[in-house]
């Protein structure tokens, strides 16, 4: 009976460590969604404001008009208080803002690519007809 008793209060002081813990972690959680999500909304804004300046307006529309429409929701919520909404919107707009981005940069460099296969078909064409003209 005494080892049963030792090992009971043994365990006593883990079980309360344990429900300390979680008990912190539970207030971390509820803390967060609390807090202000200007420096997500920031980063956000940042975003969007790359990938504009990449082009992705006319190269990407779709995507770019979802991440202003999320910023702008993102910062409703801000305004409302509504953090946790705040920050997921956020975080969505910066995303399809990079998306947007990384179309635009994609469609730039796929550009670039045709024009220098245009250059080197006519230069190929320029030697053709150089090599034609050298056997005659």
């Amino acid at each position: 009976m005494t080892n049963i008793t030792t090992t009971k209060q043994a365990a006593r002081p883990a079980v309360r460590l344990l429900c300390a813990i979680a008990a912190m972690l539970a207030l971390g959680a509820c803390a967060s969604q609390k807090t202000p999500a200007t420096a997500d909304v920031a980063v956000s804004r940042a975003a969007v404001e790359n990938a504009t300046s990449a082009g992705a307006a006319e190269l990407a529309p779709a995507e770019m008009q979802s991440a202003r429409d999320k910023l702008m929701r993102a910062n409703q919520a801000l305004a409302a208080k509504d953090y946790g909404v705040a920050r997921d919107l956020a975080n969505q707009a910066s995303v399809d803002a990079k998306l947007a981005q990384s179309k635009a940069n994609s469609a730039k460099a796929s550009s670039a690519a045709d024009e220098l296969q245009q250059s080197i078909r006519v230069l190929r064409e320029e030697l053709d007809r150089n090599s034609k003209v050298q056997q005659q």
